[in-house]
């Protein structure tokens, strides 16, 4: 059986529970903790970031979208689509979500981690937040469907509301979600589902 390691209050962890359930895989949870159990992390993960993926052979993936392509080539429908136009486009969305999610990780290490932050690296991470949720707004908005690219819900779908719950639940007050409609909704769709509600936990902040 595979392995994923991390807890679901990362929003690159989560993405990769919830395809794995949408896939039907099968597979183990250990919840480690980058900061609570860094040296367990290291011995998997050399960058001691999360998540990783441990096969069963005991090959260790780490990096989610590294690891969404290897579960999309086992999937019989991937969630990102294998032809183009589609896969760009899907992969260019999804990039955008998880670069806001950096960010959003980025300033709470900012203000965790240093007693003194620096003004000049919160104020960009705020505005690299805000030029990224107003270029998707324009985009969500303008596509009417139940999910981004139609009917199906993809990674891309998934990707954009884990960023934007983590974001919330991290930086309470730095995203007001009603200035983004669209993604509000699309957020509300994806959290109501029954895969988002089991892998989820609130945000715990690392001691």
């Amino acid at each position: 059986m595979i392995t994923l390691i991390g807890q679901y209050d990362s929003p690159f962890v989560r993405r990769v529970g919830i395809a794995l359930r949408l896939y039907g895989l099968p597979f183990a949870h250990r919840p480690l903790s980058v900061f609570g159990d860094g040296e367990a992390v290291r011995e998997l993960n050399p960058l001691m970031r999360v998540p990783v993926l441990l096969l069963e052979d005991g090959t260790a993936l780490v990096d989610s979208h590294m690891i969404l392509d290897h579960l999309d080539g086992r999937a019989d429908v991937p969630l990102f689509p294998r032809s183009e136009p589609g896969r760009t486009a899907a992969l260019r969305v999804a990039a955008l979500a998880c670069g806001l999610a950096e960010k959003a990780v980025s300033l709470f290490y900012e203000r965790r981690l240093h007693e003194v932050t620096s003004p000049v690296w919160e104020a960009r991470c705020a505005a690299q937040i805000g030029s990224v949720l107003t270029a998707l707004e324009a985009e969500r908005a303008a596509r009417p469907g139940p999910w981004w690219f139609g009917a199906q819900l993809g990674h891309a779908d998934i990707a954009l509301a884990c960023a934007l719950r983590f974001a919330s639940d991290a930086h309470p007050g730095l995203i007001t979600l009603a200035d983004y409609p669209a993604l509000a909704a699309h957020s509300a769709a994806a959290e109501a589902m029954a895969v988002f509600a089991e892998i989820s936990q609130p945000f715990v902040a690392p001691a």
